[in-house]
């Protein structure tokens, strides 16, 4: 290997974390040795390939407890910190659990000039991360949940845009949407090297999972919109780096060193002495042509708590008549997991659509999955389908099977369920009136809808709404959901992170912008879960 001078592209991102070691994900701008040092503990990787870029995982073993500064070289020279920064800081999982864990979803990265600011809001993420900065390390967070639209392929910022116009045709599709592997990059990057934003990801401990925008708006809704992307000229090549570069900067951080070490593809890539891209492109054409090839789901126990980060975008079944939310391979897998939770004080799922919505939507949904299915015939089903693409009716509720099948199996699970989602674009609390079951909703991080929006989704959703959601389902012959719910506190409509506190009888704490607050950050909403 060369000894060029190599730079940090992104991270260093804290990935995984347990009591005694930790994972640290990077992107370099040339083939590197990476090393990191933390306190008397070292780890060290060389970087793989894969479209011209150079990533690496690394791994360090038998850390002490506590927070433990970390530097980061390439080929020998220090690049982390960067001159005059703050040092990422190393914490191991606490034996006794997660104290307080961080979630939310849907964050776009525009700037954060007073302009945007008017239009997006504060970006919550960078607020909590500039508020960590003045906080003592014991009030900082354990571990930061990332539940779906971390980029939007499909709404790309102007920077992205800026990027994508200098190497494309005028009118060249996709039109302002990212097209391949390179923009992809390009796209994380913009997205995850704010300085705060940076600082935060280098020092907070994170496990993700996609939604629709991470590749595109509707992403597998239904059997039809499959149908119709695949005669899209450009589709295949955007899925294929959608999932790739979702493996690549996602993925590979949500493993454990052991069950990174299983991985085929890493073990593929990290042996290939030039560009992987060929390995990386035939898994992820293989992931979207065969969901069953590959499980984005994963599970971890933390102290007396299992958390359960759930794929409900890639693994679904699209079959009229029969649609499931996760396939038959995908829900044996999560049915042990939960089963295997009933000792555990809490169970977290992170699921990155919400279960249990405004009742309203919740019938509307299942009213129009029937519709689909041929309840008011042929005419009334092609119908259906525009308005399930148009307005999004994708949720638990537009799969009633997998819907029926989760809220029997979390009412009898045994032990206390927080269901924490996102992609709705606001925030509240739901509890099913059967077992210890909970749905804390966040979102969005930073792009929120707009007034008129804001109205429709109070109109559908919540008081005469759920009326006439429930006489239609009934038309269509939709039978009743196993047992009800109901929205306790909320919505919000405010961008917003949310914060649990474990220990003892949780704490739900929403935070979003205050006034005249310099940290933009404040306690909006608590609300402490029963028994």
């Amino acid at each position: 290997m060369g000894c060029r001078m190599s730079e940090l592209v992104v991270g260093p991102m804290l990935r995984y974390v347990d009591s005694a070691s930790a994972s640290i994900w990077v992107e370099t701008s040339e083939p590197s040795r990476v090393d990191v040092h933390a306190g008397g503990t070292r780890g060290e990787a060389e970087t793989f390939t894969v479209h011209g870029h150079h990533y690496a995982v690394v791994d360090l073993h038998d850390l002490p407890a506590g927070a433990v500064p970390y530097t980061v070289t390439l080929n020998g020279q220090e690049v982390w910190p960067p001159p005059g920064g703050r040092a990422g800081v190393i914490r191991t999982m606490p034996e006794a659990g997660p104290r307080r864990v961080v979630f939310g979803s849907c964050r776009t990265s525009v700037p954060h000039d007073e302009a945007h600011t008017a239009t997006h809001g504060i970006d919550m993420l960078r607020a909590y991360g500039r508020r960590m900065a003045d906080q003592p390390v014991e009030e900082w967070p354990d571990l930061l949940l990332l539940l779906g639209d971390q980029v939007y392929a499909d709404e790309p910022t102007a920077g992205v845009l800026e990027f994508i116009r200098s190497r494309r045709r005028p009118g060249e599709e996709p039109v302002d949407e990212v097209a391949d592997f390179e923009e992809y990059a390009e796209i994380y990057r913009q997205a995850w090297t704010d300085p705060d934003v940076r600082w935060f990801l280098s020092t907070v401990p994170s496990s993700m999972i996609f939604d629709d925008h991470d590749l595109r708006d509707d992403w597998n809704t239904s059997a039809t919109w499959r149908a119709e992307m695949a005669k899209v000229p450009w589709w295949p090549r955007r899925v294929v780096a959608g999932l790739g570069a979702y493996w690549i900067y996602q993925h590979l951080g949500n493993l454990a060193p052991a069950e990174r070490a299983k991985d085929q593809l890493y073990a593929a890539l990290t042996a290939e002495p030039g560009d992987g891209a060929a390995l990386l492109d035939e898994f992820a054409k293989r992931a979207d042509e065969e969901p069953s090839s590959m499980r984005w789901s994963y599970a971890r126990d933390l102290g007396p708590h299992r958390l359960i980060m759930l794929d409900t975008r890639a693994a679904r079944s699209l079959t009229p008549g029969d649609r499931r939310m996760v396939d038959a391979g995908e829900w044996e897998w999560f049915a042990e997991q939960v089963a295997g939770a009933r000792s555990m004080e809490n169970l977290l799922i992170g699921s990155s659509i919400p279960v249990l919505l405004p009742e309203g939507i919740h019938h509307v949904e299942s009213w129009n999955e029937a519709l689909c299915d041929g309840a008011w015939g042929a005419a009334a089903a092609r119908l259906s389908e525009r308005f399930r693409q148009a307005f999004d009716l994708e949720h638990w509720a537009g799969f009633r099977r997998s819907f029926d099948e989760l809220t029997r199996m979390l009412a009898r699970c045994g032990t206390r369920v927080l269901l924490l989602s996102g992609d709705v674009h606001y925030s509240y609390l739901a509890r099913l009136r059967a077992g210890s079951v909970y749905q804390l909703v966040c979102s969005p991080i930073r792009n929120p809808l707009g007034r008129v929006l804001r109205l429709a989704n109070i109109v559908a959703g919540f008081g005469l709404a759920t009326v006439g959601g429930w006489s239609l389902a009934r038309l269509a012959r939709v039978p009743r959901p196993p047992y009800r719910w109901r929205i306790d506190h909320g919505p919000w409509f405010h961008n917003s992170v949310a914060v649990i506190d474990l220990r003892g009888r949780p704490v739900v704490t929403w935070e979003g912008p205050g006034e005249g607050e310099s940290s933009g950050l404040v306690a909006l909403h608590r609300v402490a879960l029963g028994k």
